[in-house]
């Protein structure tokens, strides 16, 4: 059938038959469709969507255009947790470690940042030595003896999809719900995984930044993982505030390791985020008979040291400093000058623009605006004030991690116009840290 037939019978808002749909994702290999062509279907799929089926199919063949990983004979089962980008969102750093010390095995193929988002990938390019791009037989090799390995996308996993994200990107396509699914789960399938955990982002530091087109993009990707044979369930999760303390690659890296290391430096919200995670991770994998138990496991693997230890086996098997937790100072990156972000006024923080402060550190080079530009792993955001928090006059909301006096000077002004300050005492209600959960699909026999 004709590009442009094809492109037409989806234009008019018809259902794509799985043979059409394989032809446009070959075309999307081979180059036999031109950019102008993958550009106007997946307008006519923005604008007209997709049925479960057709979602379905195009996963498959997304799937299918490149290497599919594969892991017989593994004693426990192949779980992940994919994020759709926040601002300080460092989880996936703690959490493949402990989900590997409670018996699940990780092979977290991760990504880079976009936009006011940050990307796990950069923030262990933070760790000098740590490669995101090893062979396929030392990233299985780690994968099997740790129970996991953070890794970058490969070049020859769902090649389908990173030429049509590539177009997605410039021709305002980003936000279709199901290119986004398939895209996702695409790449997910292809690490050969038996269970996933989606963490939807909703708020103002969010891709998903209404509750409706969380509980739609979650909806989604549960129902078409489960189309395509995977049990997958999702949360939908708090993000109109910086998660943690920090923003900002080696800071967050610094930061993920002393949750790691450290009962004390664990911030509640994203503390009960982690857990409640790692909990449906061991849940869809059988680890534990319910979320209550998977709990308990999670935050025994922190309390006895077992989570660190596979942080550090994985960071050394990857080729970084076998000493990192007890040296990061000798390691990671630090910015030249430090200063504070001094609160105009007294109250209590109420409200932030959390894509603000993302696009603070992208300001401050810690982010891309294109996708050739280097990160500057040293700088962000450390000690950020979390929401309801009571503060003086002069008081610091934030610590700027900066190059120069100017670039720190410029963050410090971008993120003063950033917060509301009420007066103390304001009527004012923490958001819950989970908003919604939706369950797996009941799996076939």
């Amino acid at each position: 059938m004709l590009a442009q037939e094809i492109i037409r019978k989806k234009r008019d808002g018809h259902a794509l038959q799985i043979g059409e749909i394989a032809q446009f994702v070959r075309g999307l290999v081979d180059g036999s469709w031109s950019e102008g062509q993958v550009a106007a279907l997946a307008m006519a799929v923005f604008l007209r969507g997709m049925g479960r089926d057709e979602c379905v199919a195009l996963t498959h063949a997304m799937l299918h255009s490149g290497r599919v990983m594969a892991w017989p004979d593994m004693p426990g089962p192949v779980l992940d947790k994919h994020s759709s980008g926040g601002v300080g969102d460092k989880i996936s750093l703690m959490l493949a470690p402990m989900v590997a010390a409670c018996g699940g095995y990780v092979p977290m193929i991760s990504g880079r940042g976009l936009g006011h988002t940050g990307g796990t990938c950069d923030k262990f390019e933070s760790i000098p030595g740590y490669t995101t791009t090893p062979e396929a037989a030392l990233f299985d090799r780690v994968v099997r003896q740790v129970g996991c390995a953070v890794i970058g996308q490969t070049a020859d996993l769902a090649p389908a999809d990173r030429r049509l994200y590539g177009i997605r990107d410039v021709t305002a396509t980003v936000e279709s719900v199901p290119l986004i699914t398939a895209s996702i789960l695409s790449k997910k399938l292809a690490a050969g995984l038996q269970g996933l955990v989606m963490d939807v982002k909703c708020g103002n530091g969010a891709f998903a930044d209404t509750p409706e087109f969380a509980d739609t993009l979650a909806q989604s990707i549960v129902a078409v993982a489960g189309g395509a044979g995977l049990k997958a369930s999702a949360l939908i999760t708090d993000m109109n505030q910086v998660l943690g303390h920090t923003v900002g690659n080696a800071l967050e890296m610094r930061e993920a390791m002393a949750y790691l290391t450290d009962p004390s430096s664990r911030e509640s919200r994203q503390h009960a985020i982690t857990l409640a995670l790692g909990a449906e991770m061991l849940v869809l994998g059988g680890l534990a008979a319910n979320t209550a138990a998977a709990t308990q496991h999670l935050q025994a693997a922190l309390d006895n040291g077992a989570a660190a230890e596979r942080f550090g086996r994985m960071v050394a098997a990857l080729g970084g400093p076998a000493d990192l937790l007890e040296r990061p100072d000798a390691y990671l990156a630090q910015a030249p000058m430090v200063v504070p972000v001094p609160a105009p006024r007294a109250g209590m923080l109420t409200a932030m623009d959390t894509r603000a402060f993302g696009l603070a550190v992208v300001e401050l080079g810690g982010g891309r605006r294109l996708p050739t530009d280097r990160i500057d792993m040293r700088v962000g955001l450390s000690a950020v004030r979390p929401l309801g928090a009571p503060v003086a006059a002069g008081d610091a909301l934030a610590l700027v991690h900066a190059v120069d006096a100017n670039a720190a000077r410029q963050a410090v002004a971008r993120l003063q116009t950033a917060i509301t300050i009420s007066d103390t005492g304001a009527p004012w209600q923490a958001a819950p840290c989970v908003l919604a959960r939706v369950p797996a699909e009941a799996m076939p026999p």
